[in-house]
């Protein structure tokens, strides 16, 4: 039996650890620099081309997530961010992954990911009106927009990287 196929999460390596922290740290960095445009009820997270990295390697869930959760800590709306907006991520990640393990397209499987995040956006809408009594349908049309525009640039951004890089590892 491949060694690869029955490791757990307590015995990731020392390199898929640091490349886990690596892309954690580029979730929170893009996401921080661009704050202007990555919170609101109108936002364009580019951060979110990471999500893609999850359909190359699995381990990546945790590694987008955790962004998420670091990343929001600079948010407006605190601590609320913090915890819904990371268990929601870490649940549409888990979510699409079953969506996408059969497909062996990555066009396929990034278009997919794309609406799938882009449908998602109805959790930031129902946090804005919950806390800010904002409309809600309008709020996850402009926020799923958005959304689709950042993913449509990052799978774009992260297919051309993943034809030159080996993203698996």
């Amino acid at each position: 039996m491949n060694k690869e196929k029955t490791r757990s999460v307590t015995h990731w390596t020392t390199q898929e650890v640091a490349k886990m922290a690596l892309v954690t740290s580029l979730y929170v960095v893009v996401t921080v620099a661009l704050s202007v445009i990555s919170f609101g009820a109108v936002q364009i997270r580019l951060s979110e081309m990471f999500n893609f990295l999850t359909l190359y390697n699995k381990q990546y869930i945790w590694a987008v997530t955790l962004g998420v959760a670091i990343a929001n800590l600079s948010s407006p709306n605190g601590l609320l961010d913090v915890v819904f907006g990371s268990v929601c991520t870490f649940l549409v990640l888990v979510v699409n992954h079953h969506l996408t393990k059969r497909l062996q397209n990555m066009k396929y499987k990034m278009v997919i990911t794309a609406i799938v995040f882009a449908l998602s956006m109805f959790t930031v809408a129902g946090q804005l009106t919950f806390l800010y009594d904002l409309p809600f349908f309008y709020n996850w049309l402009i926020i799923g927009i958005g959304e689709l525009l950042s993913m449509t640039v990052g799978g774009i951004i992260i297919y051309l990287i993943g034809n030159k890089v080996d993203l698996t590892k």
